[in-house]
């Protein structure tokens, strides 16, 4: 048990054993630590809803459930729900949905729950939940440059916002703002994914050039760093079919991550998106998912929706990262890991 009342295999990381014991939310949400790290978790969210609204955005509610969610979710389940005699699903990302929104809007935001039923694998990352949070952005007419430029700003004012406000919460989770130094400057740092693999290469780490970056060299390359950083173009086949693949460099997507300083890995993944009804049937079929499926989502496409760039920044991960604290499930005032039962 920790001193935060949860046995949580994120929290023992360096044991590597997945716990079995459920969490106590009582003790959890009284504990110090939690207390602070939800506190500048909510100084991040009014910051980000502050400039985002400044910005023009409007803030939308997405649903939860659905005839699909997001494919692309790294290993983990999807949870199937019974809507009336349909099969419908919890959300795992809300990114169709943004895309649909801008039918009626041009910016859109919002703070959308997600569940994935990750792999017990993941309960030693301290990076995963199986229920999560996030800040989900999207703009008509953008390019991946614009929405690399926007997550950049937005986390900026939203880090500088928490530093201001919470002096004595950062000091009572002992963490020192001086780490943030760099990110107040802007200008975070970019390499693309091919560049990515040639370093996790060269630091021993059998990273594929065909994949997304995995969980380890993620970690890896965020330790080598002082400040966040953006990995781009990702390989096609890596992503969804969603990412628009960049015509001037066929094989490559215009999308990219966001990875914090200090080892505390993936903040955030954006793209600019694909409105092209072809392409996304053909890029649904290559990645192995019926079009049928999606009959919805494609009759929106062929009607009309228009192209876009965005991005969804993981709440849990990026207060994590901003407390500086152990592992992601002490960010959440009711945390799932994956293989604990909790309430």
């Amino acid at each position: 048990m920790t001193d935060d009342g949860l046995t949580a295999p994120a929290a023992t990381e360096a044991a590597g054993a997945a716990a079995t014991a459920p969490v106590d939310p009582g003790r959890h949400l009284t504990a110090p630590t939690t207390r602070s790290a939800l506190r500048i978790q909510h100084q991040l969210l009014t910051a980000a809803r502050e400039f985002l609204r400044g910005r023009g955005f409007t803030e939308l509610l997405p649903p939860i459930i659905g005839p699909v969610t997001d494919p692309g979710a790294r290993g983990s389940k999807q949870v199937d729900v019974d809507f009336y005699g349909h099969r419908y699903k919890l959300m795992t990302s809300a990114i169709l949905y943004k895309q649909a929104s801008l039918l009626a809007f041009d910016k859109i935001f919002c703070i959308a729950p997600n569940v994935r039923l990750e792999p017990l694998e993941t309960a030693g990352t301290s990076r995963h939940l199986a229920e999560f949070h996030q800040l989900d952005v999207e703009v008509a007419g953008a390019t991946r440059d614009d929405a690399v430029q926007l997550v950049e700003e937005l986390v900026v004012h939203m880090v500088d916002s928490a530093v201001r406000e919470l002096p004595k919460d950062f000091a009572e989770l002992g963490r020192d703002v001086a780490a943030f130094t760099e990110l107040l400057k802007g200008s975070f740092g970019r390499m693309r994914h091919a560049e990515a693999v040639s370093e996790l290469q060269g630091l021993g780490h059998p990273q594929s050039p065909d994949a997304e970056l995995d969980w380890a060299g993620e970690a890896l390359l965020s330790a080598q760093r002082d400040r966040p950083f953006f990995v781009t173009d990702y390989p096609k086949g890596s992503r969804g079919f969603y990412d628009r693949e960049n015509p001037e460099d066929p094989g490559l997507l215009r999308n990219f991550d966001l990875i914090a300083a200090e080892g505390f890995g993936e903040l955030c993944s954006g793209s600019q998106r694909t409105n092209d009804y072809a392409e996304i049937v053909t890029r649904m079929r290559e990645t192995g998912e019926n079009p049928q499926k999606y009959r919805w989502y494609l009759d929106l496409v062929r009607e009309g929706v228009p192209g876009s760039a965005g991005f969804g920044i993981g709440v849990e991960r990026l207060t994590r990262y901003v407390a500086g604290l152990d592992a992601v499930w002490q960010a959440s005032a009711f945390p799932k890991l994956a293989g604990v039962v909790s309430p």
